[in-house]
């Protein structure tokens, strides 16, 4: 090979090594560009911690109405008759599985989202993917809500102490599996209601004007989430009925949710309209907690993004 040549290889060289540099430095790493996902987790968690301190009282109001099919007077003279002390009973199985749940619903989400639109997905589809399998995260959770059914419901206050007690005695007497009644339920709960719940609350915030004043911005969102929870918890009011339904049994045959729905359906007149016994107490429990729970995550969000 000639001189010439040789030359003319190197700066070819040289020339596509400086290509290639620029290259390295014009194009920004994708991965440099991902969001801190864990503080979503956090956000979420620390949303529903202070939601559950604040709506417990009325949860457990609601529950009665729910598990009895009987009026609001009814069910607060049943609370006041059984007194304070029994008020908050039943409040760690929630608190933990709330934070937990919320923790998993918007992490899992924001985990699930990113890849989908970075793949140029459609944003609705995108987003209702990530909604499902978030409320598919959620569900492995559900062994504290099924602990906490049994320890509102009045029969069982003789029979189990605390939490420890109950969870100690359903794995020993009935095993996992009891641990899991009324999953079916849940799940026809959680994910439609988790893609619902973003999608809607991604509208609104485009929708709605920009607030600069702090007070403004907390009172605005805390408007938008509640009439969103509001919105969505009467429209799956039903599942949660059958759930609690299910749940109110220990031991047995696990019942189907065609089986259930048909059982209290004739159990109330054979009138659709009797599941909805408490919904009026249930728009206020989401209206407050769902307002809470969007409020308190963007102060969250603010803190740790800032």
């Amino acid at each position: 090979m000639t001189c010439e040549g040789k030359e003319q290889e190197m700066s070819e060289r040289h020339l596509l090594e400086g290509c290639l540099s620029e290259a390295s430095v014009t194009v920004p790493s994708v991965r440099a560009n991902l969001p801190q996902h864990w503080k979503e987790f956090v956000c979420g968690g620390g949303s529903a911690f202070c939601n559950i301190l604040i709506s417990y009282p009325l949860n457990k109001l609601i529950f009665r109405q729910m598990m009895h099919g009987v009026e609001t007077t009814f069910a607060l003279h049943q609370l006041q008759k059984e007194g304070l002390g029994f008020l908050y009973r039943g409040m760690l199985p929630p608190l933990m599985q709330r934070s937990l749940s919320m923790s998993l619903m918007f992490g899992v989400y924001d985990e699930c989202l990113y890849p989908l639109l970075e793949k140029q997905i459609n944003p609705y589809i995108a987003k209702t993917c990530a909604g499902m399998v978030a409320g598919c995260f959620e569900a492995t959770l559900m062994p504290f809500e099924r602990i906490q059914t049994l320890l509102i419901h009045p029969k069982y206050h003789s029979m189990f102490k605390n939490t420890a007690d109950a969870a100690t005695h359903i794995a020993k007497h009935y095993g996992i599996k009891e641990f899991y009644r009324g999953l079916i339920p849940i799940l026809f709960r959680n994910g439609p209601s988790n893609a619902m719940f973003f999608i809607i609350r991604d509208e609104v915030r485009e929708k709605l004007p920009y607030q600069e004043k702090v007070l403004y911005q907390g009172i605005q969102n805390f408007l938008a989430g509640a009439t969103i929870g509001a919105l969505l918890s009467t429209l799956f009011y039903p599942l949660n009925v059958i759930k609690i339904a299910m749940q109110c049994e220990l031991g047995g045959p696990h019942r189907t949710i065609v089986y259930e729905f048909q059982y209290i359906l004739r159990k109330r007149g054979s009138k659709f309209t009797n599941f909805y016994h408490g919904a009026l107490l249930n728009i206020s429990r989401a209206f407050l907690s769902w307002g809470i729970i969007n409020a308190s995550y963007e102060v969250f969000r603010k803190i740790l993004y800032t």
